[in-house]
């Protein structure tokens, strides 16, 4: 089931705020989001929609901590439920691609897409999160080197950035294509490449 904007602690007013700009990013069409369009798409004035958040950053913001809040409550249950890190991996990864698959207007935001006209904190506050998510990948691999499922001398490092370049590419394919390409097409055999076979 898709996922919708669920802000914590915050007013009903904000809440349709930050689901309609969630909407609003899920439009193929590739137009600069603009609080005008915003009020308009709620029929609302300007002014409201400043009362709730002082600029567009700040709704910007709060869209990447539900990100940051649904991504890490649901990969912490992975590895907290999964004792097998090669398992860990393949479920990590599925996350993330599913849960792009499942949230077209937010992976625009991971992929700094409709950011770039923003305050350039936004940018430098997704970055942090794929470092992460890049570091929870390294994390499980090493796990499974602890756990001699994979051989001492792999270097986690490496595979883990090649596992979040993979994750970024088809966020950016499904981005650039206007959500045509799915982010999970032909995983199950993309990923007896991507997986060498000490992870499989």
């Amino acid at each position: 089931m898709k996922p919708s904007y669920q802000p914590k602690k915050s007013s009903e007013r904000e809440d349709q705020i930050l689901q309609a700009l969630a909407r609003m990013l899920e439009y193929p069409q590739r137009k600069r989001i603009t609080t005008a369009a915003l009020a308009a798409q709620l029929e609302i004035s300007e002014s409201s929609l400043y009362r709730c958040f002082s600029n567009k950053s700040q709704m910007f913001e709060a869209l990447i901590e539900f990100i940051e809040r649904t991504l890490f409550v649901l990969i912490n249950k992975i590895l907290q439920e999964e004792n097998c890190g090669i398992k860990q991996i393949e479920k990590l990864l599925l996350l993330l691609l599913g849960f792009s698959q499942k949230n077209p207007g937010m992976t625009r935001i991971l992929i700094g897409d409709v950011l770039v006209n923003e305050n350039e904190h936004l940018q430098l506050r997704i970055n942090q999160l794929h470092d992460r998510l890049e570091a929870t990948l390294k994390q499980a691999l090493r796990f499974a080197v602890s756990e001699q499922q994979i051989k001492t001398n792999f270097d986690a490092a490496a595979q883990a950035n090649l596992f979040m370049c993979f994750v970024v590419g088809r966020w950016y394919q499904f981005v650039k294509s206007e959500f045509r390409r799915d982010p999970l097409a032909n995983w199950e055999v993309q990923r007896l490449n991507l997986l060498p076979a000490e992870l499989r």
